[in-house]
């Protein structure tokens, strides 16, 4: 029987048929077939009770800022900051689109957005430059995925509110692992550049950059308001993204000037559109996550394993990430966020974790899926933006994803470099 619902859920998936059918399509076969219930109620409370928490009412908000400062000049002027100060090192144009990526990743919180944000500006410079288009696409698709672990994530809200984990010190605890993967990134372009024999640019003068950098620091207000906000007590992660649409507004449309008015109809209907789908998703996600749970079928695949690796912190962490990893190149990240979350927690608490480092190696996973075949989000985000072909798009990925892998490995045996931060503002 369980080898008929995974059937009827992966032809629902090559019928293209968006993510939350399938997921309750099995939750509804489980229900009738395996646990024999028919109380199709008991499904609709557990959706309901999945979009309940207050928490959740961050994500539009940030979202909406998202898009607010997609349609502006902040993305332009973070870049303008960036070329400056490394333009004129060995690969400054991929690190300048790195960091970009990384600082934008800082007002947006969403990949998808950064890829769109970024890609515009960034692609047509890298090719004019000598970069290859699969080494350009793949640099900034994946340079995109450090916006998931810069607060303000996303990622980070849904895994806080699933494990009840404090989405305040995930947000604070995922910036020294985005720098890491920043540098990491940096290293490789700088070697690439090398062995391509790119040259390059001129060296900007220091009033350029004091230039760049007064354009600038609005833009970069932004998560200084957010987390700074949230650490100096002055108001909750919700209350937050609360702060950030208004900052985004006051900045877009009243200072910069670069949004009117009358376009603020068509970013809410866009930020209600994805809204919509996200908490479709969570809602679905959730009520699969109970029929399974309740159906035992999690503790029958993963209970052998998890005890068979005992309470060692390390290989829960490795099996941890390689549940997550494979998952989400399946599946979007919020569903795999949402349904392992809680099949893992008490691995989590037998082997001593700390939630908030587990947080850190779920979300890192959720961003190397959005970028990686053969269903990475960013992929298709991507493919839309550049208008290439999905081959041509993935061409340049495997590099980039090594080095995310790699990243991962880091982070799983030096645990210090996520809970460093946290463990100060504590």
């Amino acid at each position: 029987m369980l080898s008929i619902i995974i059937g009827t859920m992966i032809v629902l998936l090559l019928l293209g048929f968006p993510m939350m059918v399938p997921l309750l399509i099995a939750s509804l076969m489980l229900l009738f077939l395996v646990l024999d219930m028919g109380n199709v109620g008991l499904l609709m409370g557990q959706m309901i009770s999945g979009v309940q928490s207050w928490a959740l009412a961050a994500v539009p908000l940030f979202i909406f800022a998202a898009d607010l400062m997609t349609r502006g000049h902040t993305a332009n002027r973070l870049l303008d900051l960036v070329q400056t100060f490394v333009g004129h090192l060995r690969g400054g144009l991929p690190i300048t689109t790195a960091a970009g990526c990384t600082l934008f990743g800082a007002v947006s919180g969403s990949t998808q957005a950064t890829v769109v944000a970024m890609g515009g500006p960034m692609r047509p410079k890298l090719l004019q430059k000598g970069y290859s288009d699969a080494f350009s696409i793949a640099l900034i698709i994946n340079a995109s995925d450090i916006a998931l672990l810069i607060p303000p994530s996303i990622g980070m809200i849904i895994y806080g509110v699933v494990s009840g984990a404090s989405i305040g010190d995930l947000f604070i605890a995922g910036i020294l692992p985005g720098f890491l993967i920043l540098v990491m990134f940096s290293a490789y372009c700088w070697i690439g550049s090398i062995r391509m024999g790119i040259e390059p640019e001129e060296r900007a003068s220091w009033l350029m950059r004091w230039e760049a950098l007064k354009k600038a620091l609005l833009p970069l207000g932004f998560p200084v308001v957010v987390v700074g906000g949230i650490y100096g007590g002055l108001f909750s992660p919700t209350e937050a993204a609360a702060i950030a649409v208004l900052y985004a507004l006051v900045l877009e449309v009243l200072v910069l000037r670069s949004v009117k008015v009358s376009e603020l109809w068509d970013i809410a209907l866009s930020t209600g559109l994805i809204t919509g789908v996200v908490f479709i998703l969570v809602a679905a996600g959730n009520a699969f996550t109970y029929t399974i749970s309740f159906a035992g079928i999690p503790q029958a695949i993963l209970g052998p394993v998890i005890e068979s690796i005992g309470d060692s912190p390390t290989l829960v962490l490795g099996l941890i990430a390689i549940s997550f990893f494979i998952g989400c190149m399946f599946v979007d990240p919020i569903v795999v966020i949402l349904i392992l979350t809680p099949l893992f927690k008490p691995a989590v608490e037998i082997a001593g974790l700390d939630p908030i480092h587990v947080g850190v190696i779920v979300t890192l996973q959720a961003a190397i899926g959005s970028a990686t075949p053969p269903f990475g989000c960013d992929i298709f985000t991507a493919m839309a933006v550049f208008r290439r072909p999905y081959f041509d798009v993935i061409k340049g990925t495997p590099p980039f994803i090594l080095i995310l892998l790699l990243a991962t490995v880091v982070l799983i045996m030096f645990p210090s470099i996520s809970l460093w931060l946290p463990s100060l503002a504590n």
